[in-house]
């Protein structure tokens, strides 16, 4: 049965003998969100196809999506405090809604988090190809990242305290590689002035249209800003999780706005030649304005670095997406759950986390196959966080609607309608982007995303109906006003 906090003793009642260790402390919890999100990633990754699409102005996305997912981390905040639970984003909608509900958010929630890590460990795979000028083929990058995906569950399975030093390694590291190279690029390098950022530089899309251009850069931003949940999938592992987990989110949404706008600056200003990038001309822009500005072994310093964060970044994927797989198996709801839901002695859930290195293996040995496709299945990973995501803040505003009021040690009192309804909005907004076609000619390729989206929800939708696998847990469920009262009562007495 799904474990419920006992907020006296800050330890988690159960029934069978699984339980996690509370090593996880607020910082750490930060750095493990903050290094999930990797704003480092993300600028790295698509610095080039956002700047391409829309020209300087696509920095500002950065801004605009902090904006909005800081209002799903404030829903998120107060859910968490209520429920601090393992696997995050599945016992908040179970606790919301319902099991049915439940079982298809973390579904789609699951399979859009093995392609995230996969992607990830693809991109992370040109840096080492880059790093080693060992050529890259389809091959050595289906190498690599396969390597790379072994190596980061081997950390993971050596205990949650390398995890979470891993992660500070991995936060020290983006601050690095982001935040003080963006700030040295904008001091002793720029060449541009910083009204470049609203020159969109001719730019415009196959309708003539500037809007429609600037829309479809919106990924760099959309892609940057999830992780930050991962602070509540480990929520048993933290140390007074009610308090601490809320903090985390925020704190890794606010660094990593600041992070990337600095770094994203950094690049637009320091590049001499500008309009090559935008143009498409400059194909790799970022070694090319490090080598520029740092020289060779300066930017290869900084390729280490950037190395470095991106593993850290597929480590807490991976930890992410092992509770997950671990608090689905808790409650029966997936073939070989009991195997599944085991822990070893070193506090984590090995079995899971051998899933968990393997789906994005197989989704590797794909890409293998169709290298051109990483940038679709990069869009689909995000709109299936974005609409998982979506669907616990729905949940959360359907029960607001019926009276409840968060009665974690965490809460934003008076404006959780305001902001519930904001987030709902923003959510739609980018779910809507993330769907539209691809720029080709090609009907599968212009509709991957949407084809992918519904292979994974109508391949739920069966498993659900025909194996009812809600059915197997007696785990609380639709209780949020309930326990909110139960909480409160415990805080009276």
């Amino acid at each position: 049965m799904e474990q419920t906090p006992d907020k006296k003793n800050d330890n988690f009642q159960k029934d069978g003998k699984e339980q996690f260790n509370r090593s996880i402390g607020l910082i750490s919890n930060f750095a493990l969100g903050f290094t999930y999100l990797s704003p480092l990633t993300a600028v790295y990754s698509l610095f080039a196809l956002a700047v391409t699409l829309a020209g300087p102005p696509a920095v500002w996305w950065i801004l605009i999506v902090a904006c909005g997912q800081l209002l799903v981390a404030l829903v998120f905040g107060e859910v968490a405090s209520q429920y601090p639970i393992t696997g995050g984003l599945y016992p908040w909608a179970r606790r919301l809604w319902g099991k049915k509900y439940a079982w298809i958010a973390a579904w789609i929630y699951l399979w859009a988090l093995v392609v995230t890590i996969t992607s990830i460990a693809e991109y992370t795979s040109t840096f080492v190809e880059s790093l080693f000028h060992y050529g890259q083929t389809p091959a050595t990058m289906l190498a690599t990242s396969v390597l790379l995906l072994l190596l980061m569950m081997a950390v993971n399975m050596s205990g949650t305290k390398n995890l979470a030093r891993v992660a500070k390694i991995g936060f020290w590291c983006e601050i690095v590689s982001v935040i003080a190279l963006g700030i040295y690029l904008l001091i002793f390098h720029r060449s541009q002035p910083f009204s470049v950022i609203f020159d969109s530089m001719g730019v415009l899309a196959h309708d003539g249209s500037y809007s429609t251009a600037f829309m479809s850069a919106a990924l760099m931003g959309l892609f940057m800003f999830f992780g930050f949940e991962a602070c509540g999938n480990v929520a048993e592992e933290v140390q007074n999780p009610s308090k601490k987990i809320p903090v985390a989110m925020i704190l890794s949404i606010v660094f990593g706005a600041i992070s990337a706008i600095i770094s994203v600056l950094g690049y637009l200003l320091a590049s001499p030649n500008l309009v090559s990038i935008v143009n498409g001309k400059t194909s790799d822009p970022i070694p090319a304005i490090l080598n520029e500005a740092l020289g060779e072994t300066g930017a290869t310093i900084f390729i280490i670095v950037a190395i470095v964060a991106m593993l850290s970044c597929i480590l807490s994927l991976q930890a992410a997406l092992s509770r997950l797989i671990f608090s689905f198996s808790r409650d029966r709801m997936l073939p070989g759950s009991e195997w599944m839901s085991k822990i070893s002695k070193n506090g984590v859930p090995d079995n899971a986390m051998v899933v968990s290195c393997l789906l994005p293996v197989i989704i590797c040995v794909w890409v293998y196959f169709q290298p051109d496709n990483l940038s679709r299945i990069t869009a689909f990973a995000v709109i299936g966080i974005y609409i998982s995501f979506q669907m616990v803040v729905l949940a959360a505003l359907r029960q607001r609607l019926k009276g409840w009021k968060p009665a974690g040690e965490w809460t934003i009192g008076g404006w959780g309608v305001i902001v519930n309804v904001l987030a709902l909005a923003y959510g739609l907004c980018g779910i809507w982007l993330l769907a539209q076609p691809a720029d080709s000619s090609n009907f599968i390729d212009r509709w991957t995303v949407l084809f992918g989206l519904a292979i994974v929800v109508g391949s739920g939708l069966i498993y659900m109906f025909l194996t009812r696998p809600f059915g197997r847990s007696a785990a609380p469920e639709n209780d949020a006003i309930a326990y909110a009262n139960k909480l409160n009562m415990g805080q009276d007495n």
